[in-house]
């Protein structure tokens, strides 16, 4: 039978476990809103086709995507982008639909059970990243453009949502280990280059590169949590600890290289190595938070004596520290002229981070002209941070201004079933 326990309150400076979650939950999230690795987010025409843009991004669009590609001659493009918001929000257990229907029900025990089946075996993770372009232009082989992002990612132990949910039994052993939090927000003023190598008839052989100055507002990262509780017949008695650390600002850079093949006047195949050096010195405010607590005998009639929880809660500033973005390679092959235009990404990550996977994925996109105003785009990916990902977009094309959109669904094709959402906006002018 299950016990009371599970709702217990814990006094004298401990939050509940259900308030803990959602706090931490909100504040890497509110983190994110400062102005992700996961530069390019806010365009719209990648989005539509699930990413795979290494090889056909061209003009400003090329530096968050493949630099090398301001040195082809054949997808050489002057413009200026006014603006690019993109938005992506998912976790890896619930949908839309299972938010609808559990939200304010009361719970069976089927119902109970069906949501903690949903959680994977290394917990309940929610990643929200954001980027948003300022402003962009590019002539020749340069191209120019002002950047913010973020990235928020926190990992929940799959035993503290069965807690929740379920609450506990007699020798019931809770553990806290293996959540884990980051969080960051930047801003970025980029430059790139791209120079072609060889010409021969149609094959042009580039490289490239882009620089970025960062600027950093807020940093938070748990580095060390731990603890666990146990439930015995005269209450509960546990001891656990959360070491964070975080700043309020910082400066750095960002090196992103890149090489293009134009094998013809159809196709290409790229390469580009994102965050190939990367170094952010956090100097603001930089802390360490320290709280630890134990408590014996934990049960409703003596949780209101603050005497029962041994608690510490301390900050003490420490040394400015410093971080990377985390290295990623993409690789792509795409047909770049045409009605129809089509695409395919590998992605490989090193690190499992905010905005960032270890995971490889591969991605897929095409776009066709139905008018000449009118393109219209769609795209699948598979694996790396957020899954499957089904995509679609357009864009309105008159004249030199344009205006493109796109959303993108993890998981499942409708996004009531889906357990994330991306969506992008950009609009400007091309020359």
């Amino acid at each position: 039978m299950r016990t009371f326990y599970s709702n217990i309150k814990i006094r004298g400076g401990i939050m509940s476990i259900r308030i803990f979650v959602l706090t931490a939950v909100m504040a890497l999230i509110m983190l994110n809103h400062s102005p992700v690795s996961a530069t390019g987010l806010s365009n719209a025409r990648a989005i539509g086709m699930a990413g795979a843009y290494t090889s056909l991004a061209r003009g400003y669009d090329a530096p968050a995507f493949n630099p090398a590609n301001l040195g082809l001659n054949s997808i050489k493009a002057s413009g200026l982008q006014l603006f690019g918001i993109g938005v992506a929000i998912s976790n890896n257990s619930f949908s839309l639909d299972d938010y609808n229907k559990y939200t304010g029900a009361t719970l069976s025990e089927q119902d109970k059970t069906d949501l903690l089946g949903k959680i994977p075996i290394e917990g309940l993770k929610v990643s929200a990243d954001a980027d948003v372009s300022v402003m962009a232009f590019s002539m020749g082989n340069f191209a120019f453009s002002v950047t913010g992002f973020g990235a928020a990612e926190i990992n929940i132990n799959r035993e503290v949502v069965e807690l929740l949910l379920k609450g506990n039994t007699i020798a019931d052993t809770v553990r806290i280990d293996g959540t884990y939090g980051e969080g960051y927000g930047l801003a970025s003023v980029n430059a790139s280059y791209g120079h072609r190598l060889y010409n021969n008839g149609d094959r042009h052989l580039a490289v490239g590169g882009t620089f970025r100055f960062l600027k950093g507002f807020g940093y938070e990262e748990i580095t060390h949590l731990n603890g666990e509780a146990v439930t015995m017949a005269t209450g509960f008695e546990g001891v656990g600890s959360i070491i964070s650390k975080t700043a309020t600002g910082g400066s750095g850079f960002s090196v992103d290289l890149g090489g293009v093949l134009q094998l013809n006047k159809s196709y290409a195949v790229g390469m580009t190595v994102f965050n190939f050096l990367s170094n952010i010195s956090w100097n603001k405010e930089t802390q360490e938070h320290h709280y630890q607590f134990d408590f014996d005998t934990l049960n409703a009639g003596n949780m209101s004596n603050d005497d029962i929880i041994n608690s510490t809660d301390t900050t003490i500033d420490i040394d400015n520290f410093s971080t990377r973005l985390p290295a990623r390679i993409k690789v792509g092959l795409a047909k770049t002229t045409g009605t129809l235009l089509w695409a395919v990404d590998w992605e490989q990550g090193f690190k499992k981070a905010a905005g960032s996977s270890s995971k490889p994925r591969i991605s897929a996109g095409c776009e066709y002209k139905l008018f000449r105003f009118l393109p219209l785009r769609a795209g699948f990916g598979l694996g790396g941070k957020r899954g499957s990902t089904f995509s679609g977009g357009f864009g309105l094309d008159v004249s030199i201004a344009y205006l493109d959109f796109a959303v993108a669904n993890y998981n499942a094709i409708s996004g009531a079933s889906g357990k994330g959402l991306n969506f992008g906006f950009n609009a400007g002018f091309r020359f």
